[in-house]
């Protein structure tokens, strides 16, 4: 069986060497590759990094709904000592769904393959090729390491239904100590401290190791890199879009990630809307930038807005969207550095538009078959941050010596200098943070006759009610707490049909309960069983929305089982008509 392997990174790359050939697995890769960096300058004795000091960190990604099957495997041609400090074994994908930055002492364990890596990084001595790093990444060899080193079989690895999600890692010096970072761990180590793993070694951790892989085409929810590949670049824009590379079997499809320029907000609720600010030169408090965000005929204007040269942050705020679905243009300008987006599409809906019908004792699904339950993207927890800007002194006297002559040849100089302050300008972050939790609870109505608080009869009633927290350290210009709450269930294969919540009561802590169903005697908060729903468990899945920060919205799924055990009919009893 002929297998084809698609090969979906770009890598930061000039010139071609020689490493051993591998042959790919039965078919050529197919790779879109580009080329980026700069040169590296000179460390010191205690911030040095050497070349081919590097590796990959290589996770097995399920295409259907993007979930790690797979411990992340740390690949390299080194034999870095076990002692050194890392962040444990924790992939882009999982950083991005919420997971936090942890220093770990734990022993390092990574993989040397017998065939050697080719060069990832480019230095002054080391020029990466192309086409040897495609031909490695997308080879036979490589594929059956991968299975091997992850415990997945390898027929199952390369038959289309997975992705290899590769990631550069470096292994550096830095305050005398050695440590292992992939790109994107630079960048939220850097966060942490302040910009000093970027003051100390920034050609490598903010210019050649995030560029030395990056995507052509938007997948697994990251967006293609169309910046500079010669120029330092952010953590907020590592953070987003590089240091990561894609390997698709059997032309797998590419799942693309949301447009950076189209939106979707609720109706009626208050959302937050973001656009990253970056600048090559420092905005300062002399000269801060305005940011301008024009929707629906109004006009919201950020101002006072600093960031250090080379870096960025995000600008943003918060507003409430119309009653009524439609579609919204939101325009974004600025006085100042480079903006990420300034046309922004919203797309404004309705979520209360499709109840279940009218469920009747006649109802029948007689080919039903109990349907897997899905597991929607949840994004419990962001971060993020504003730069602040204070100045530090620096006087320096300038000199301005004059003589004054007193007679011939005599005379004295008076020096009429003054001093002047050639200070600069200290930049600092202030790190923010938000994290959703929420819990669930599942009850069968209470004015039907039950089995047990878990148990029930097909036909009657469910109650269904949620409680969210959003955690956080910021003012609350910052964040919104959840708003919506929406509910599928089995018996409509969790599609078609869907039932929209109240909000009980509002805020950081929010409490949401069923709204009333039309088709209630009682006008109870319910929602009806189907009478035909087979014995056995029925799951339905709530997803809590609309918790806004200005990295984006957080978002989470409930399920909660209740046991359908026999039917309402058999509550009924038939008896003959009495007479006189």
């Amino acid at each position: 069986m002929s297998r084809f392997f698609k090969c979906m990174f770009i890598l930061l790359l000039t010139m071609t060497f020689f490493i051993p050939y591998i042959s790919n697995a039965d078919g050529t890769g197919d790779g879109n590759i580009d080329i980026g960096g700069g040169g590296l300058g000179s460390g010191s004795g205690e911030n040095f990094w050497n070349t081919n000091d590097e590796g990959v960190r290589v996770t097995v990604i399920r295409a259907t709904d993007q979930v790690a099957v797979s411990t992340p495997i740390d690949f390299t041609n080194r034999t870095p000592p076990s002692s050194l400090i890392h962040f444990g074994k924790v992939s882009k994908l999982q950083y991005s769904k919420g997971t936090t930055l942890k220093p770990s002492t734990a022993p390092y364990t990574y993989v040397q393959p017998g065939e050697r890596l080719p060069y990832i990084i480019k230095s002054s001595q080391a020029e990466p090729s192309l086409e040897l790093i495609k031909r490695y990444f997308c080879s036979e060899y490589m594929a059956m390491r991968i299975a091997n080193a992850t415990n997945i079989d390898y027929e199952t690895l390369i038959n289309g239904n997975y992705k290899l999600l590769i990631e550069p890692i470096a292994y550096i010096t830095f305050q005398g100590v050695k440590m292992a970072m992939t790109a994107h761990e630079t960048a939220l180590y850097d966060q942490i401290l302040n910009g000093g793993l970027r003051s100390k070694m920034v050609s490598l951790t903010h210019q050649n190791l995030p560029l030395s892989i990056f995507l052509e085409t938007s997948d697994l929810g990251f967006p293609a890199w169309n910046g500079s590949t010669s120029n330092r670049v952010s953590n907020d824009q590592i953070i987003t879009s590089l240091g990561l590379g894609i390997v698709r079997f059997n032309n797998v499809p590419t799942i693309p990630s949301p447009s950076q320029t189209s939106y979707q907000y609720r109706t009626d609720t208050d959302v937050i809307t973001s656009v990253h600010l970056s600048t090559s030169v420092e905005i300062t408090p002399d000269n801060p930038a305005r940011v301008t965000f024009t929707i629906m005929g109004s006009t919201y204007t950020v101002t006072n807005i600093v960031i250090p040269e080379g870096d960025s942050q995000l600008v943003w705020i918060k507003w409430h969207t119309p009653s009524s679905p439609q579609s919204a243009s939101i325009q974004v300008s600025s006085t100042n550095g480079s903006l990420s987006v300034s046309s922004i599409t919203a797309s404004i809906v309705d979520l209360n538009q499709n109840p279940p019908p009218n469920p009747t004792a006649t109802d029948r699904n007689d080919s039903f078959h109990l349907p897997a339950v899905p597991n929607y993207p949840s994004k419990t927890t962001a971060s993020w941050g504003i730069w602040s800007a204070s100045w530090h002194e620096y006087w320096v006297w300038i000199s301005n010596w004059q003589w004054h002559s007193t007679g011939k040849d005599t005379g004295y100089w008076i020096d009429y200098g003054y001093w002047k302050d050639k200070g600069r300008w200290d930049y600092i972050w202030t790190s923010y943070f938000a994290s959703l939790s929420a819990t669930q609870s599942v009850v069968p109505d209470t004015k039907s006759p039950v089995l047990s608080s878990n148990r029930m009869k097909s036909g009657y009633g469910i109650e269904i009610t949620s409680n969210s927290t959003t955690s956080s350290n910021a003012p609350s210009s910052h964040i919104t707490g959840t708003q919506h709450a929406v509910t599928y269930f089995p018996e409509f294969s969790y599609q078609t049909y869907w039932r929209l919540h109240d909000l009980k009561s509002g805020g950081v802590n929010a409490n949401f309960w069923l709204k009333t169903n039309e088709y209630s005697t009682y006008q109870s908060r319910v929602h009806f069983t189907p009478v035909w729903f087979p014995d056995g468990p029925y799951i339905p899945i709530t997803r809590i929305l609309d918790a806004w920060t200005p990295e984006g919205m957080l978002t989470l799924q409930l399920q909660e089982t209740i046991t359908i055990s026999g039917n309402l009919f058999s509550d009924w009893h038939i008896a003959p008509k009495k007479t006189k």
